[in-house]
């Protein structure tokens, strides 16, 4: 019987593979004086918004996709990564090691190169089961593979649509496997699979409205050190509008040069457990617990605020409330959501009071 379970994180590459308002002529209708009333019918058009970063549809035909969630490696070896900036939203979670890897949301854009693609954790079930749509990744342990089945997205991995993931050789394995969204949707819809369409995952304020979570503080940077191989400090860039990622004191950009950025970030508290899974190198898999409720604090609009978290089930969309009880409001765009371990500390400049973790 065996007493340790083997995780591979090399997984190998898959062996396999408007709408318009129409509008009706009828008869003209003449007159006393002979001339033809001017037409008194009106087109209304309807703006639709993302319920992901609610903003508007660039295409509004996205608005009729399912959500693609991505799992991208965060690994120094797989910087830049491709396609964050392409995401509605991104889940930061802790892996082996004390590293992070990301989950990442996209639906509003395209990314036409998205990667590194890494594999599936304990933790990703409850993250992406709200989401009900299409999850991209490159295999993992079975048991993992089989609650990520079982949570109500649809399967669009590396061994079930293979033909659209491929590896770089100017990348060494197993940071070096990618696809695209336009690949994934086309092909996903060639082999008849289906998703459902996103739920609104926060509530966000009005565009150029300022953060009226309570106690709502005045903040420069704010760093969260996850564990002793993994830091994230955010910055907020006041003439861009955003907060800025940097990792273990590393601005990170993508393959373009852009810095890696949010319109808001969430740090969500939450336990931790090892899944009793070890990699090769003998650290425990652990896995994060994001059902229950749990402190919180939210960066947005150049403030920091404490509050709550709150999710019923695998299925629910969580809910995020200030230190008052009323729900916060985030501004409208990109989302990063950091799982943080329960004690996790985090430091504010100028420095905050209040709970933290």
């Amino acid at each position: 019987m065996w007493n340790r379970k083997f995780l591979t994180l090399g997984v190998i590459g898959a062996a396999a593979a408007s709408c318009g308002t129409g509008i009706s002529a009828s008869p003209a209708t003449t007159s006393t004086s002979g001339a033809i009333p001017p037409s008194t019918t009106t087109t209304t058009v309807v703006t639709k918004v993302s319920p992901l970063t609610g903003l508007p549809y660039a295409n509004p035909d996205y608005a009729n996709r399912p959500a693609i969630a991505a799992k991208i490696d965060n690994a120094p070896q797989a910087w830049p990564q491709s396609g964050i900036l392409r995401s509605d939203v991104v889940y930061e979670e802790m892996v082996e090691g004390g590293y992070t890897r990301y989950m990442i949301v996209l639906q509003s854009q395209d990314a036409s190169v998205l990667g590194p693609i890494r594999s599936v954790r304990a933790s990703d079930a409850d993250i992406a089961s709200p989401l009900r749509g299409f999850f991209a990744y490159s295999g993992g342990i079975p048991a993992f593979v089989a609650d990520i089945r079982k949570s109500g997205v649809t399967d669009v991995g590396a061994y079930v649509l293979g033909g659209v993931y491929y590896r770089l050789s100017s990348r060494p394995a197993p940071h070096n496997l990618y696809t695209s969204t336009t690949a994934i949707y086309a092909a996903a819809a060639k082999a008849g699979l289906s998703a459902h369409l996103p739920p609104k995952l926060f509530q966000f304020r009005k565009p150029g409205s300022g953060f009226t979570a309570a106690g709502a503080q005045p903040v420069n940077t704010f760093r969260v050190d996850i564990s002793g191989n993994s830091n994230a400090l955010w910055t907020w860039d006041a003439a861009a509008g955003y907060w800025t990622r940097s990792t273990n004191g590393i601005l990170q950009r993508n393959p373009q040069g852009l810095v890696e950025n949010a319109k808001s970030v969430i740090i969500e508290f939450v336990n931790y457990t090892n899944t009793g899974f070890v990699d090769p190198a003998g650290n425990p898999v652990p896995q994060a617990h994001s059902v229950g409720t749990g402190n919180a604090i939210f960066l947005s609009g150049g403030e920091v605020a404490t509050g709550t978290w709150s999710k019923a089930s695998e299925s629910a969309v969580t809910t995020f409330s200030d230190s008052s009880g009323q729900p916060i409001k985030l501004a409208p765009g990109r989302t990063w959501v950091e799982f943080a371990p329960v004690g996790t500390p985090t430091t504010a400049s100028p420095a905050i009071s209040g709970p933290t973790s």
